[in-house]
């Protein structure tokens, strides 16, 4: 499997100059996905570490790790094709509907190890499949209880970093549902499912959603309030 771009060794002051400026950008402005993911990824070696352990360990990790899937705009085009119920047909409307491309995920920068940015990369790449499943928006409110639940997942320090730098964001009376409503939530979800980066997405995207959902143990979000 091919990356896009060329991965950039650092050495430790670097990597702390990135680690700082990237963390001070995206708290700043948490709809900047370059920062976010160059703080990812030079914030969770170890966490990275440990998915690619549990994937190897498991059949359908296994697959995704042999085969490398890609979610692109050429790989996912059947979705819109899909009948309405699909977990396929939700992830389209989900894209469609906001103008989004598969294709404008940044490139994984700082990760020496192939087979490291292999699952940074897959990591970045179904951020939206686990939009669709717990039904979240893509508000600061949404994208911060996402990365709660994603901490809970994959322990990754850039999803605590997230949401601790930017909730400020957030009106104080969305701050007091985020930390008493939603984070309590991600951590619940977040344990109740299956280990979502050892699922294959792209070979369950004509099943039902909701077929999908159980036998994942996904509990969807709790409704945003519109305030």
């Amino acid at each position: 499997m091919a990356f896009q771009g060329a991965r950039v060794p650092l050495n430790w002051w670097q990597r702390a100059a990135v680690v700082a400026g990237s963390a001070v950008g995206a708290a700043l402005n948490p709809a900047r996905a370059d920062l976010v993911a160059a703080l990812g990824e030079t914030t969770g070696g170890f966490a990275f570490q440990r998915m690619l352990e549990r994937m190897e360990r498991s059949p359908e990790g296994q697959r995704i790790l042999a085969e490398r899937p890609r979610v692109t705009s050429s790989a996912m085009s059947r979705a819109w094709d899909l009948p309405p119920n699909t977990f396929g047909a939700a992830y389209a409307q989900f894209m469609g509907s906001r103008n989004f491309s598969p294709d404008d995920r940044p490139p994984v920068r700082f990760l020496e190890s192939e087979q490291l940015a292999y699952v940074a990369t897959r990591a970045r790449e179904v951020h939206d499949f686990w939009h669709v499943l717990f039904s979240l928006p893509t508000s600061v409110m949404g994208e911060l209880a996402l990365k709660a639940l994603e901490f809970q997942q994959t322990t990754m320090p850039m999803c605590f970093l997230s949401v601790a730098g930017a909730s400020w964001r957030l009106k104080p009376h969305q701050r007091d549902a985020l930390f008493r409503e939603f984070i309590p939530w991600a951590f619940k979800a977040g344990n109740s499912a299956t280990d979502l980066m050892c699922v294959y997405y792209e070979q369950h995207l004509d099943e039902d959603l909701e077929d999908v959902r159980s036998k994942w143990g996904i509990i969807p979000a709790p409704a945003l309030r519109k305030k």
